[in-house]
């Protein structure tokens, strides 16, 4: 593949949870072209088995290497979990990933030595963030994990601040506080949009790890390390592919995104 810093960065998710990742890598990387893929036809991937989700997962990385991206990003907790070695055997361009930045990010922050973790029920299930922040840890980390499945349904309505979201807030985080933890790792990627709110109900006591703003300065680090950081000049193009219903898409992407999402195409994979 010829790449250039000019070559777009891929970044995919099984729906729009990964808005926060490109997000989060457009505030740090400005001037970097990005195109993302939401598998909007097949969300959610949670409830697929682990052979399905390394096959759309191959899928996405292979219509995106199409376009010469210069690096991959799995936004999605769930591909993370499971597809990371398939999507990294296929791909000729490295392949980073939420999981593994956010359990780097929360073993270097701690100063207690105990961490929480809140998550899907299957990203919890599968125990990918026990296995990465273990495979960073030199000091031996107390980790505490909690799904939290009303979250996400609640970000998608808009329900940042509402008193139904503090209420869920404070049953799921209670245990957590009660094991004394310092960090708290967002191991979901809708997860970032309720940071206020988190905040608050935790209190200073306890800092938050955002896998997306993790991820981005992975890239950021990586780029410079190839030599492949697009220099400031141009307006930086960003392309949104879907598979399905593109104007429920844009909808709650734009909230996701923090910005009007522009071009967004269906795709048939």
């Amino acid at each position: 593949m010829h790449l250039s810093p000019s070559s777009p960065i891929g970044i995919f998710d099984s729906g729009v949870g990964g808005l926060t990742v490109a997000r989060a890598v457009m505030e740090r990387l400005p001037h970097e072209n990005i195109i993302y893929f939401g598998d909007t036809a097949r969300v959610p991937y949670g409830v697929k088995s682990s052979d399905t989700v390394a096959r759309f997962a191959r899928q996405i990385a292979a219509f995106l290497l199409a376009k010469q991206v210069k690096m991959l990003i799995i936004a999605c907790n769930t591909m993370a979990a499971v597809a990371f070695d398939a999507v990294r055997d296929l791909s000729p361009v490295p392949v980073l990933e939420v999981i593994d930045a956010g359990a780097r990010t929360a073993v270097s922050r701690t100063k207690n030595h105990r961490i929480g973790i809140i998550a899907t029920p299957s990203t919890i299930a599968s125990g990918a963030y026990l296995a990465a922040i273990q495979r960073h840890d030199a000091n031996g980390m107390f980790l505490v994990t909690q799904a939290c499945p009303l979250f996400v349904p609640l970000v998608e309505e808009g329900w940042l601040d509402h008193p139904v979201t503090r209420l869920t807030a404070f049953e799921y985080l209670t245990p957590l506080l009660a094991q004394n933890i310092d960090t708290l790792v967002l191991g979901c990627t809708h997860y970032p949009l309720l940071k206020p709110l988190l905040g608050s109900v935790l209190g200073s006591g306890v800092q938050l790890v955002d896998s997306a703003e993790a991820i981005s300065l992975r890239v950021e680090a990586m780029l410079e390390e190839m030599n492949l950081k697009n220099p400031a000049g141009s307006e930086p193009e960003h392309v949104f592919h879907v598979t399905d219903v593109p104007q429920r898409f844009q909808e709650i992407g734009e909230r996701f995104l923090g910005r009007a999402l522009g071009d967004v195409r269906v795709e048939s994979l």
